[in-house]
């Protein structure tokens, strides 16, 4: 069932499957990616809504083969709608069509709740593969690297990987 809240100008349209465990309490969840959008998205761009999808890895590894070309699960996939280029802080907001007082859907983000629990676990967060924290801690993660990564953000180019990296901590340290 999906839960839509209301994070400042931001929708977050949280659907957790049925049958993953909640780790981490929905609000807290969408509260944090609105706080991702806030530090990823400039002032001006309009109010707009995000879909995250908290899964397990038997989704994951069905939707990193159709999308991505490989196989088995990963930890998040991003699905953005909007170029990177959109989210430039000196962009015009961007204009796309909807119906009246529509919000603007910036694209999805897919979660292995599972891979979180797992990665933790075992002593492989953070991104870096070699961090010991709890799942709770994996999952927010994992979300808000999802979510910068609808936004544009990219992690190919060790300059880029380090300007999302410390983004990524600035907003969890904050939350």
């Amino acid at each position: 069932m999906t839960r839509p809240t209301i994070v400042g100008r931001w929708r977050i349209d949280l659907d957790a499957r049925p049958g993953v465990p909640r780790i981490v309490p929905g609000g807290v969840l969408a509260r944090l990616a609105g706080a991702a959008l806030d530090a990823a998205v400039p002032p001006a761009f309009p109010p707009s809504s995000l879909g995250v999808i908290l899964t397990d890895d038997a989704e994951l590894a069905r939707l990193n083969g159709d999308h991505m070309g490989k196989r088995g699960p990963t930890d998040v996939l991003s699905f953005p709608l909007l170029a990177p280029s959109s989210f430039a802080p000196d962009a015009p907001p961007p204009v796309v069509p909807r119906p009246p007082r529509a919000r603007l859907h910036l694209g999805d983000i897919v979660v292995s709740v599972e891979r979180a629990v797992a990665q933790a676990a075992s002593g492989r967060g953070g991104q870096t593969g070699d961090v010991r924290w709890s799942a709770a801690s994996e999952l927010r993660l994992l979300l808000v690297h999802g979510v910068l990564h609808v936004c544009g953000y990219d992690h190919g180019e060790p300059d880029d990987e380090r300007a999302m990296r410390a983004l990524e901590l600035a907003i969890l340290i904050r939350r």
